[in-house]
């Protein structure tokens, strides 16, 4: 199931940037016996904006249904800190575990523009579910 674009704009046109998040279920990097749900998540993120700009860092919330919350902040994505000209796009995978089917994550990228200006990106909730069978989730929320 293809992905829906979260679209998160910024004040300003000018320093704007759109996402598209997938998440999957990882049945072989489960175990449901001992209450381990394995998920991916593949993010494609847009330059959307007039100004090139670089992702400097990231701050997630993961959610489990039983309202455990992780807090993960940190440098970059996936060990990078791509720099967008305006219609660039770069697109990671990165992964969290959960102790039960579902849960859900939200977050923030921030970023700084080639011309100093600072501004944060916001990614709405999404849902991680894992599926009976080996189909993957897909389900993202606005």
């Amino acid at each position: 199931m293809a992905a829906k674009p979260i679209f998160m704009p910024c004040p300003m046109s000018k320093y704007q940037f759109s996402c598209e998040v997938l998440p999957q279920y990882l049945p072989e990097q489960s175990a449901p016996e001992h209450g381990l749900y394995g998920f991916s998540y593949t993010v494609t993120i847009t330059n959307t904006g007039e100004v090139a700009a670089q992702l400097i860092s990231r701050h997630w919330i993961i959610s489990d249904a039983n309202g455990h919350n992780e807090e993960v902040k940190g440098l970059g994505v996936v060990g990078q800190q791509p720099l967008l000209k305006p219609g660039e796009s770069f697109q990671y995978t990165s992964g969290s575990r959960l102790r039960t089917p579902s849960g859900t994550m939200h977050g923030s990228y921030f970023c700084v523009a080639e011309d100093g200006e600072r501004f944060e990106v916001v990614v709405p909730l999404f849902v991680l579910e894992a599926m009976n069978g080996s189909s993957p989730s897909g389900r993202v929320l606005h």
